[in-house]
């Protein structure tokens, strides 16, 4: 565990994808210090546990990347494992924080908060618009209940607790189970066991027709630190009390088949792309309205074929644990 200063940011989560990149961009700034601490070192299930920390550290400001999260397979299998667990972690560290007398907190959801059928592009005002998603609602529901935790704890309590909610990630330290991966680390990952294999094709989920967008994790963390960075009076001008989040994304996005078609590009891959219609294709479209966050002053800039390249390194660094 680190030790905490005066002035510190607790970065919850510090280990998962998000989490590290977030640690990254705020040394890179030379903001800090940082507090962590590990599964191990803290659960953040148990609210004793988190009261405890809170009390011992001196936390300025919280960025709450602590979740639990997987792909489609791993949403549908495990429904109530991902809404008991994330519910747990944000009611704790939310609750703990205000106990604590932490003025500022910034809450990471998803895009998967907005109805199947939103309008695309979807703007934060589609919230609570419709049906959501079935293979990712307990998750889905998790995450909207943590918008409006932070929002009530602003309107009782005078917090400046925000929410961002992002697209699609991929990059550095995601997880490339074969299972229970999303889209981009599960591509990435059969792709390349084909090319090893000398594969004639490859199999991938669905028909190929939804539109997603993706998001370099590093791209995240320099839009979460934005985010986190503005003055109180100009995130309030862009938003509501009771519309407060923020959506994170580049704007634009590409069919499954056209990211599978860059993938196999990336890796190398020469061979037939293959599609099973049988398994599920999730929502047809997510694509996120990004003007709230364009008219705050921030724009991603890492290109999908450049970000893939770069997640493709670190998987091939990484290929011990990546395989796990």
């Amino acid at each position: 565990m680190n030790a905490a200063a005066e002035g510190a940011i607790y970065v919850a989560g510090h280990r998962g994808m998000v989490g590290s990149a977030i640690v990254r961009r705020l040394q890179a700034l030379g903001l800090g210090p940082i507090v962590s601490a590990t599964h191990a070192e803290l659960d953040l299930a148990d609210p004793a546990a988190v009261r405890d920390f809170f009390a011992r550290q001196r936390i300025a400001q919280v960025v709450l990347a602590a979740a639990r999260v997987g792909g489609i397979h791993a949403n549908d299998t495990y429904p109530a494992d991902f809404i008991h667990d994330n519910l747990m972690i944000e009611c704790n560290v939310v609750q703990a924080a205000h106990r604590a007398g932490v003025q500022r907190l910034l809450f990471l959801g998803s895009s998967c908060i907005y109805p199947r059928l939103a309008p695309q592009p979807m703007r934060e005002e589609a919230l609570l618009g419709g049906p959501l998603e079935p293979t990712n609602e307990p998750y889905a529901v998790a995450k909207i209940a943590g918008i409006k935790l932070c929002e009530s704890f602003n309107r009782q309590h005078g917090r400046d607790y925000r929410s961002v909610m992002p697209t699609n990630l991929y990059g550095p330290g995601d997880n490339f189970h074969p299972q229970d991966s999303h889209v981009v680390p599960a591509l990435l990952r059969r792709f390349h066991e084909a090319v090893q294999a000398g594969a004639p094709e490859v199999v991938i989920w669905g028909s190929g027709a939804p539109r997603r967008e993706f998001l370099h994790v590093d791209d995240m963390a320099a839009a979460c630190v934005h985010v986190m960075q503005l003055p109180p009076e100009v995130y309030r001008q862009h938003t509501q009390p009771m519309l407060s989040h923020i959506n994170v994304g580049t704007g634009v996005d590409c069919t499954i088949r056209e990211l599978a078609e860059t993938v196999a590009r990336v890796t190398g891959f020469g061979g037939r792309l293959a599609w099973d219609a049988s398994k599920p294709d999730g929502t047809p479209r997510k694509l996120l309205d990004v003007s709230r966050l364009t008219a705050l002053g921030w724009r991603a800039t890492i290109g999908l074929e450049d970000g893939l390249r770069d997640a493709y390194r670190w998987f091939l660094a990484h290929r011990t644990q990546a395989r796990r």
